[in-house]
């Protein structure tokens, strides 16, 4: 206990406030608010696909199942309707990004945020790569608006969003319309100089940055930032350390997904887009090129929430003869079953529990290694499919593989080993409350 409670103190003084400034920093937080309020689009792109080659497709999983293509000879017909979507959705992530980074900023800074964001839409585009011509035609390559776009759009939404922000309070800079003009007109000229100086300055920067740099600020930076970030988090190292470190924030009880989440998504964006466009191209996971990424957390380690708690609770009630842990296992179930564990996490708790924090941090590891090895060997595809996080356990390592059976049973066999190795340590429980009864005990017939 002694030691626990030093590392309670070395922690509180180093880990904690580093972390509390993270969830506070304006910028981390308008890049993780950002992906969160862009993530039910992407979402539904995932899932249209998933609909499209699970349902629609004569071979997809469901479609056999429930023979489908029996009942309805034409279904396949309707992929044609629905393969679009993913031009709406994770396509055009990029400009879902910028729009939403520079608003979000805009906001803390108690700016206009919509002018703020249209404002970064269209600087984004001032140092898009020129036009493409062929045949006599214009086109503008999408090459950039999608995935690989993530980080320019990441950089000009902060910078957009700072400059408007800081010059549109700028009293000199307001043009005030009088009164009767109405209120949509005096807002856009209150804004209209920031705008002006915003755009000429971005403008002068490209034109600088292709003198020296033919291939022009998207490629500088993907190549320079953004392509080693992906490998980096393309290696089940990173991916490991990453969930160590989202656990250990829990310990502490700081939020720990939402710590991390802009430096997850910016790591792991690319590679589930290019994932998720090569089962819209191939309609199967075997072969995505990323077969590491985040996914693999959430398939395979995070059944329950965070520390696979999940195996937490059906150790719970297995072998805990502990009252409150009984009655706030079956207050947690249902929500467990979700993979929501705040209940679990504040109510036995699992925050600095100098016994149980150790499997907590330890189990999603060796789970991400079980996945990671599945997947490695062949025994499984990639996750490549996205799936809501409040999906049921080993269904999202089911769904995110598009309906491989030996995926669903990988699954099972994690939440068995998050059971085991959580088992000890739930009797390791059981024997303090028993050690501190009999200690209570002896002390009373010595009193």
């Amino acid at each position: 206990m002694g030691f626990m409670a030093t590392f309670e103190k070395v922690a509180e003084k180093a880990l904690v406030p580093i972390a509390s400034k993270l969830n506070s920093q304006r910028h981390i937080v308008a890049i993780r608010d950002a992906f969160i309020l862009s993530f039910p689009i992407t979402l539904a792109g995932s899932l249209i696909v998933l609909l499209n080659f699970a349902v629609l497709a004569p071979d997809g999983f469901i479609a056999k199942i429930l023979f489908l293509h029996k009942l309805f000879p034409n279904l396949a017909d309707l992929q044609s309707v629905f393969s679009p979507v993913l031009n709406g959705s994770s396509n055009i992530l990029s400009m879902f990004i910028v729009f939403l980074v520079a608003r979000n900023i805009a906001i803390s800074l108690k700016s206009d945020e919509l002018l703020c964001g249209l404002t970064a839409l269209s600087t984004f585009f001032i140092i898009y790569p020129s036009y493409t011509q062929v045949d006599g035609g214009n086109f503008l390559t999408t090459q950039w608006v999608g995935a690989q776009g993530l980080f320019v759009a990441i950089i000009v939404g902060l910078l957009v969003g700072e400059l408007f922000s800081r010059l549109s309070k700028s009293e000199k800079l307001q043009i005030n319309m009088p009164a009767s003009v109405p209120p949509a007109v005096a807002r856009s000229f209150k804004v209209l100089f920031p705008i002006i100086i915003i755009t000429i300055v971005f403008a002068i920067g490209n034109a600088v940055i292709n003198k020296f740099y033919a291939d022009g600020l998207h490629e500088l930076i993907y190549a320079a930032l953004q392509t080693p970030l992906k490998h980096l988090g393309t290696n089940v190292v990173s991916l490991v350390i990453l969930a160590i470190v989202s656990n250990l924030l829990w310990v502490f009880g700081i939020h720990g997904p939402n710590t991390i989440a802009a430096i997850r998504e910016a790591m792991f964006a690319e590679a589930n887009l290019e994932n998720l466009n090569y089962v819209a191209a191939h309609g199967s996971a075997w072969g995505a090129p990323y077969p590491v990424t985040w996914a693999i957390n959430d398939a395979f380690a995070n059944y329950g929430g965070s520390g696979m708690t999940l195996g937490l609770l059906i150790a719970i009630f297995l072998v805990s003869r502990r009252k409150e842990y009984r009655e706030i296992g079956k207050l947690s179930l249902a929500p467990g079953l979700f993979n929501i564990n705040e209940p679990i996490i504040f109510g036995l708790p699992v925050v600095l529990n100098p016994i149980l924090i150790i499997p907590f941090i330890l189990v999603p590891a060796v789970n991400i290694i079980i996945g990671y090895a599945a997947i490695a060997t062949g025994l499984i595809p990639p996750i490549a499919y996205s799936v809501p996080w409040t999906t049921p356990g080993p269904l999202i390592a089911f769904l995110g593989t598009g309906g491989n059976w030996l995926a669903l049973i990988i699954g099972f066999v994690c939440l068995a080993v998050s059971t085991l190795i959580y088992l000890p340590f739930v009797l390791a429980s059981n024997k303090s409350v028993e050690n501190t009864s009999d200690s209570k005990l002896d002390s009373e017939k010595t009193a």
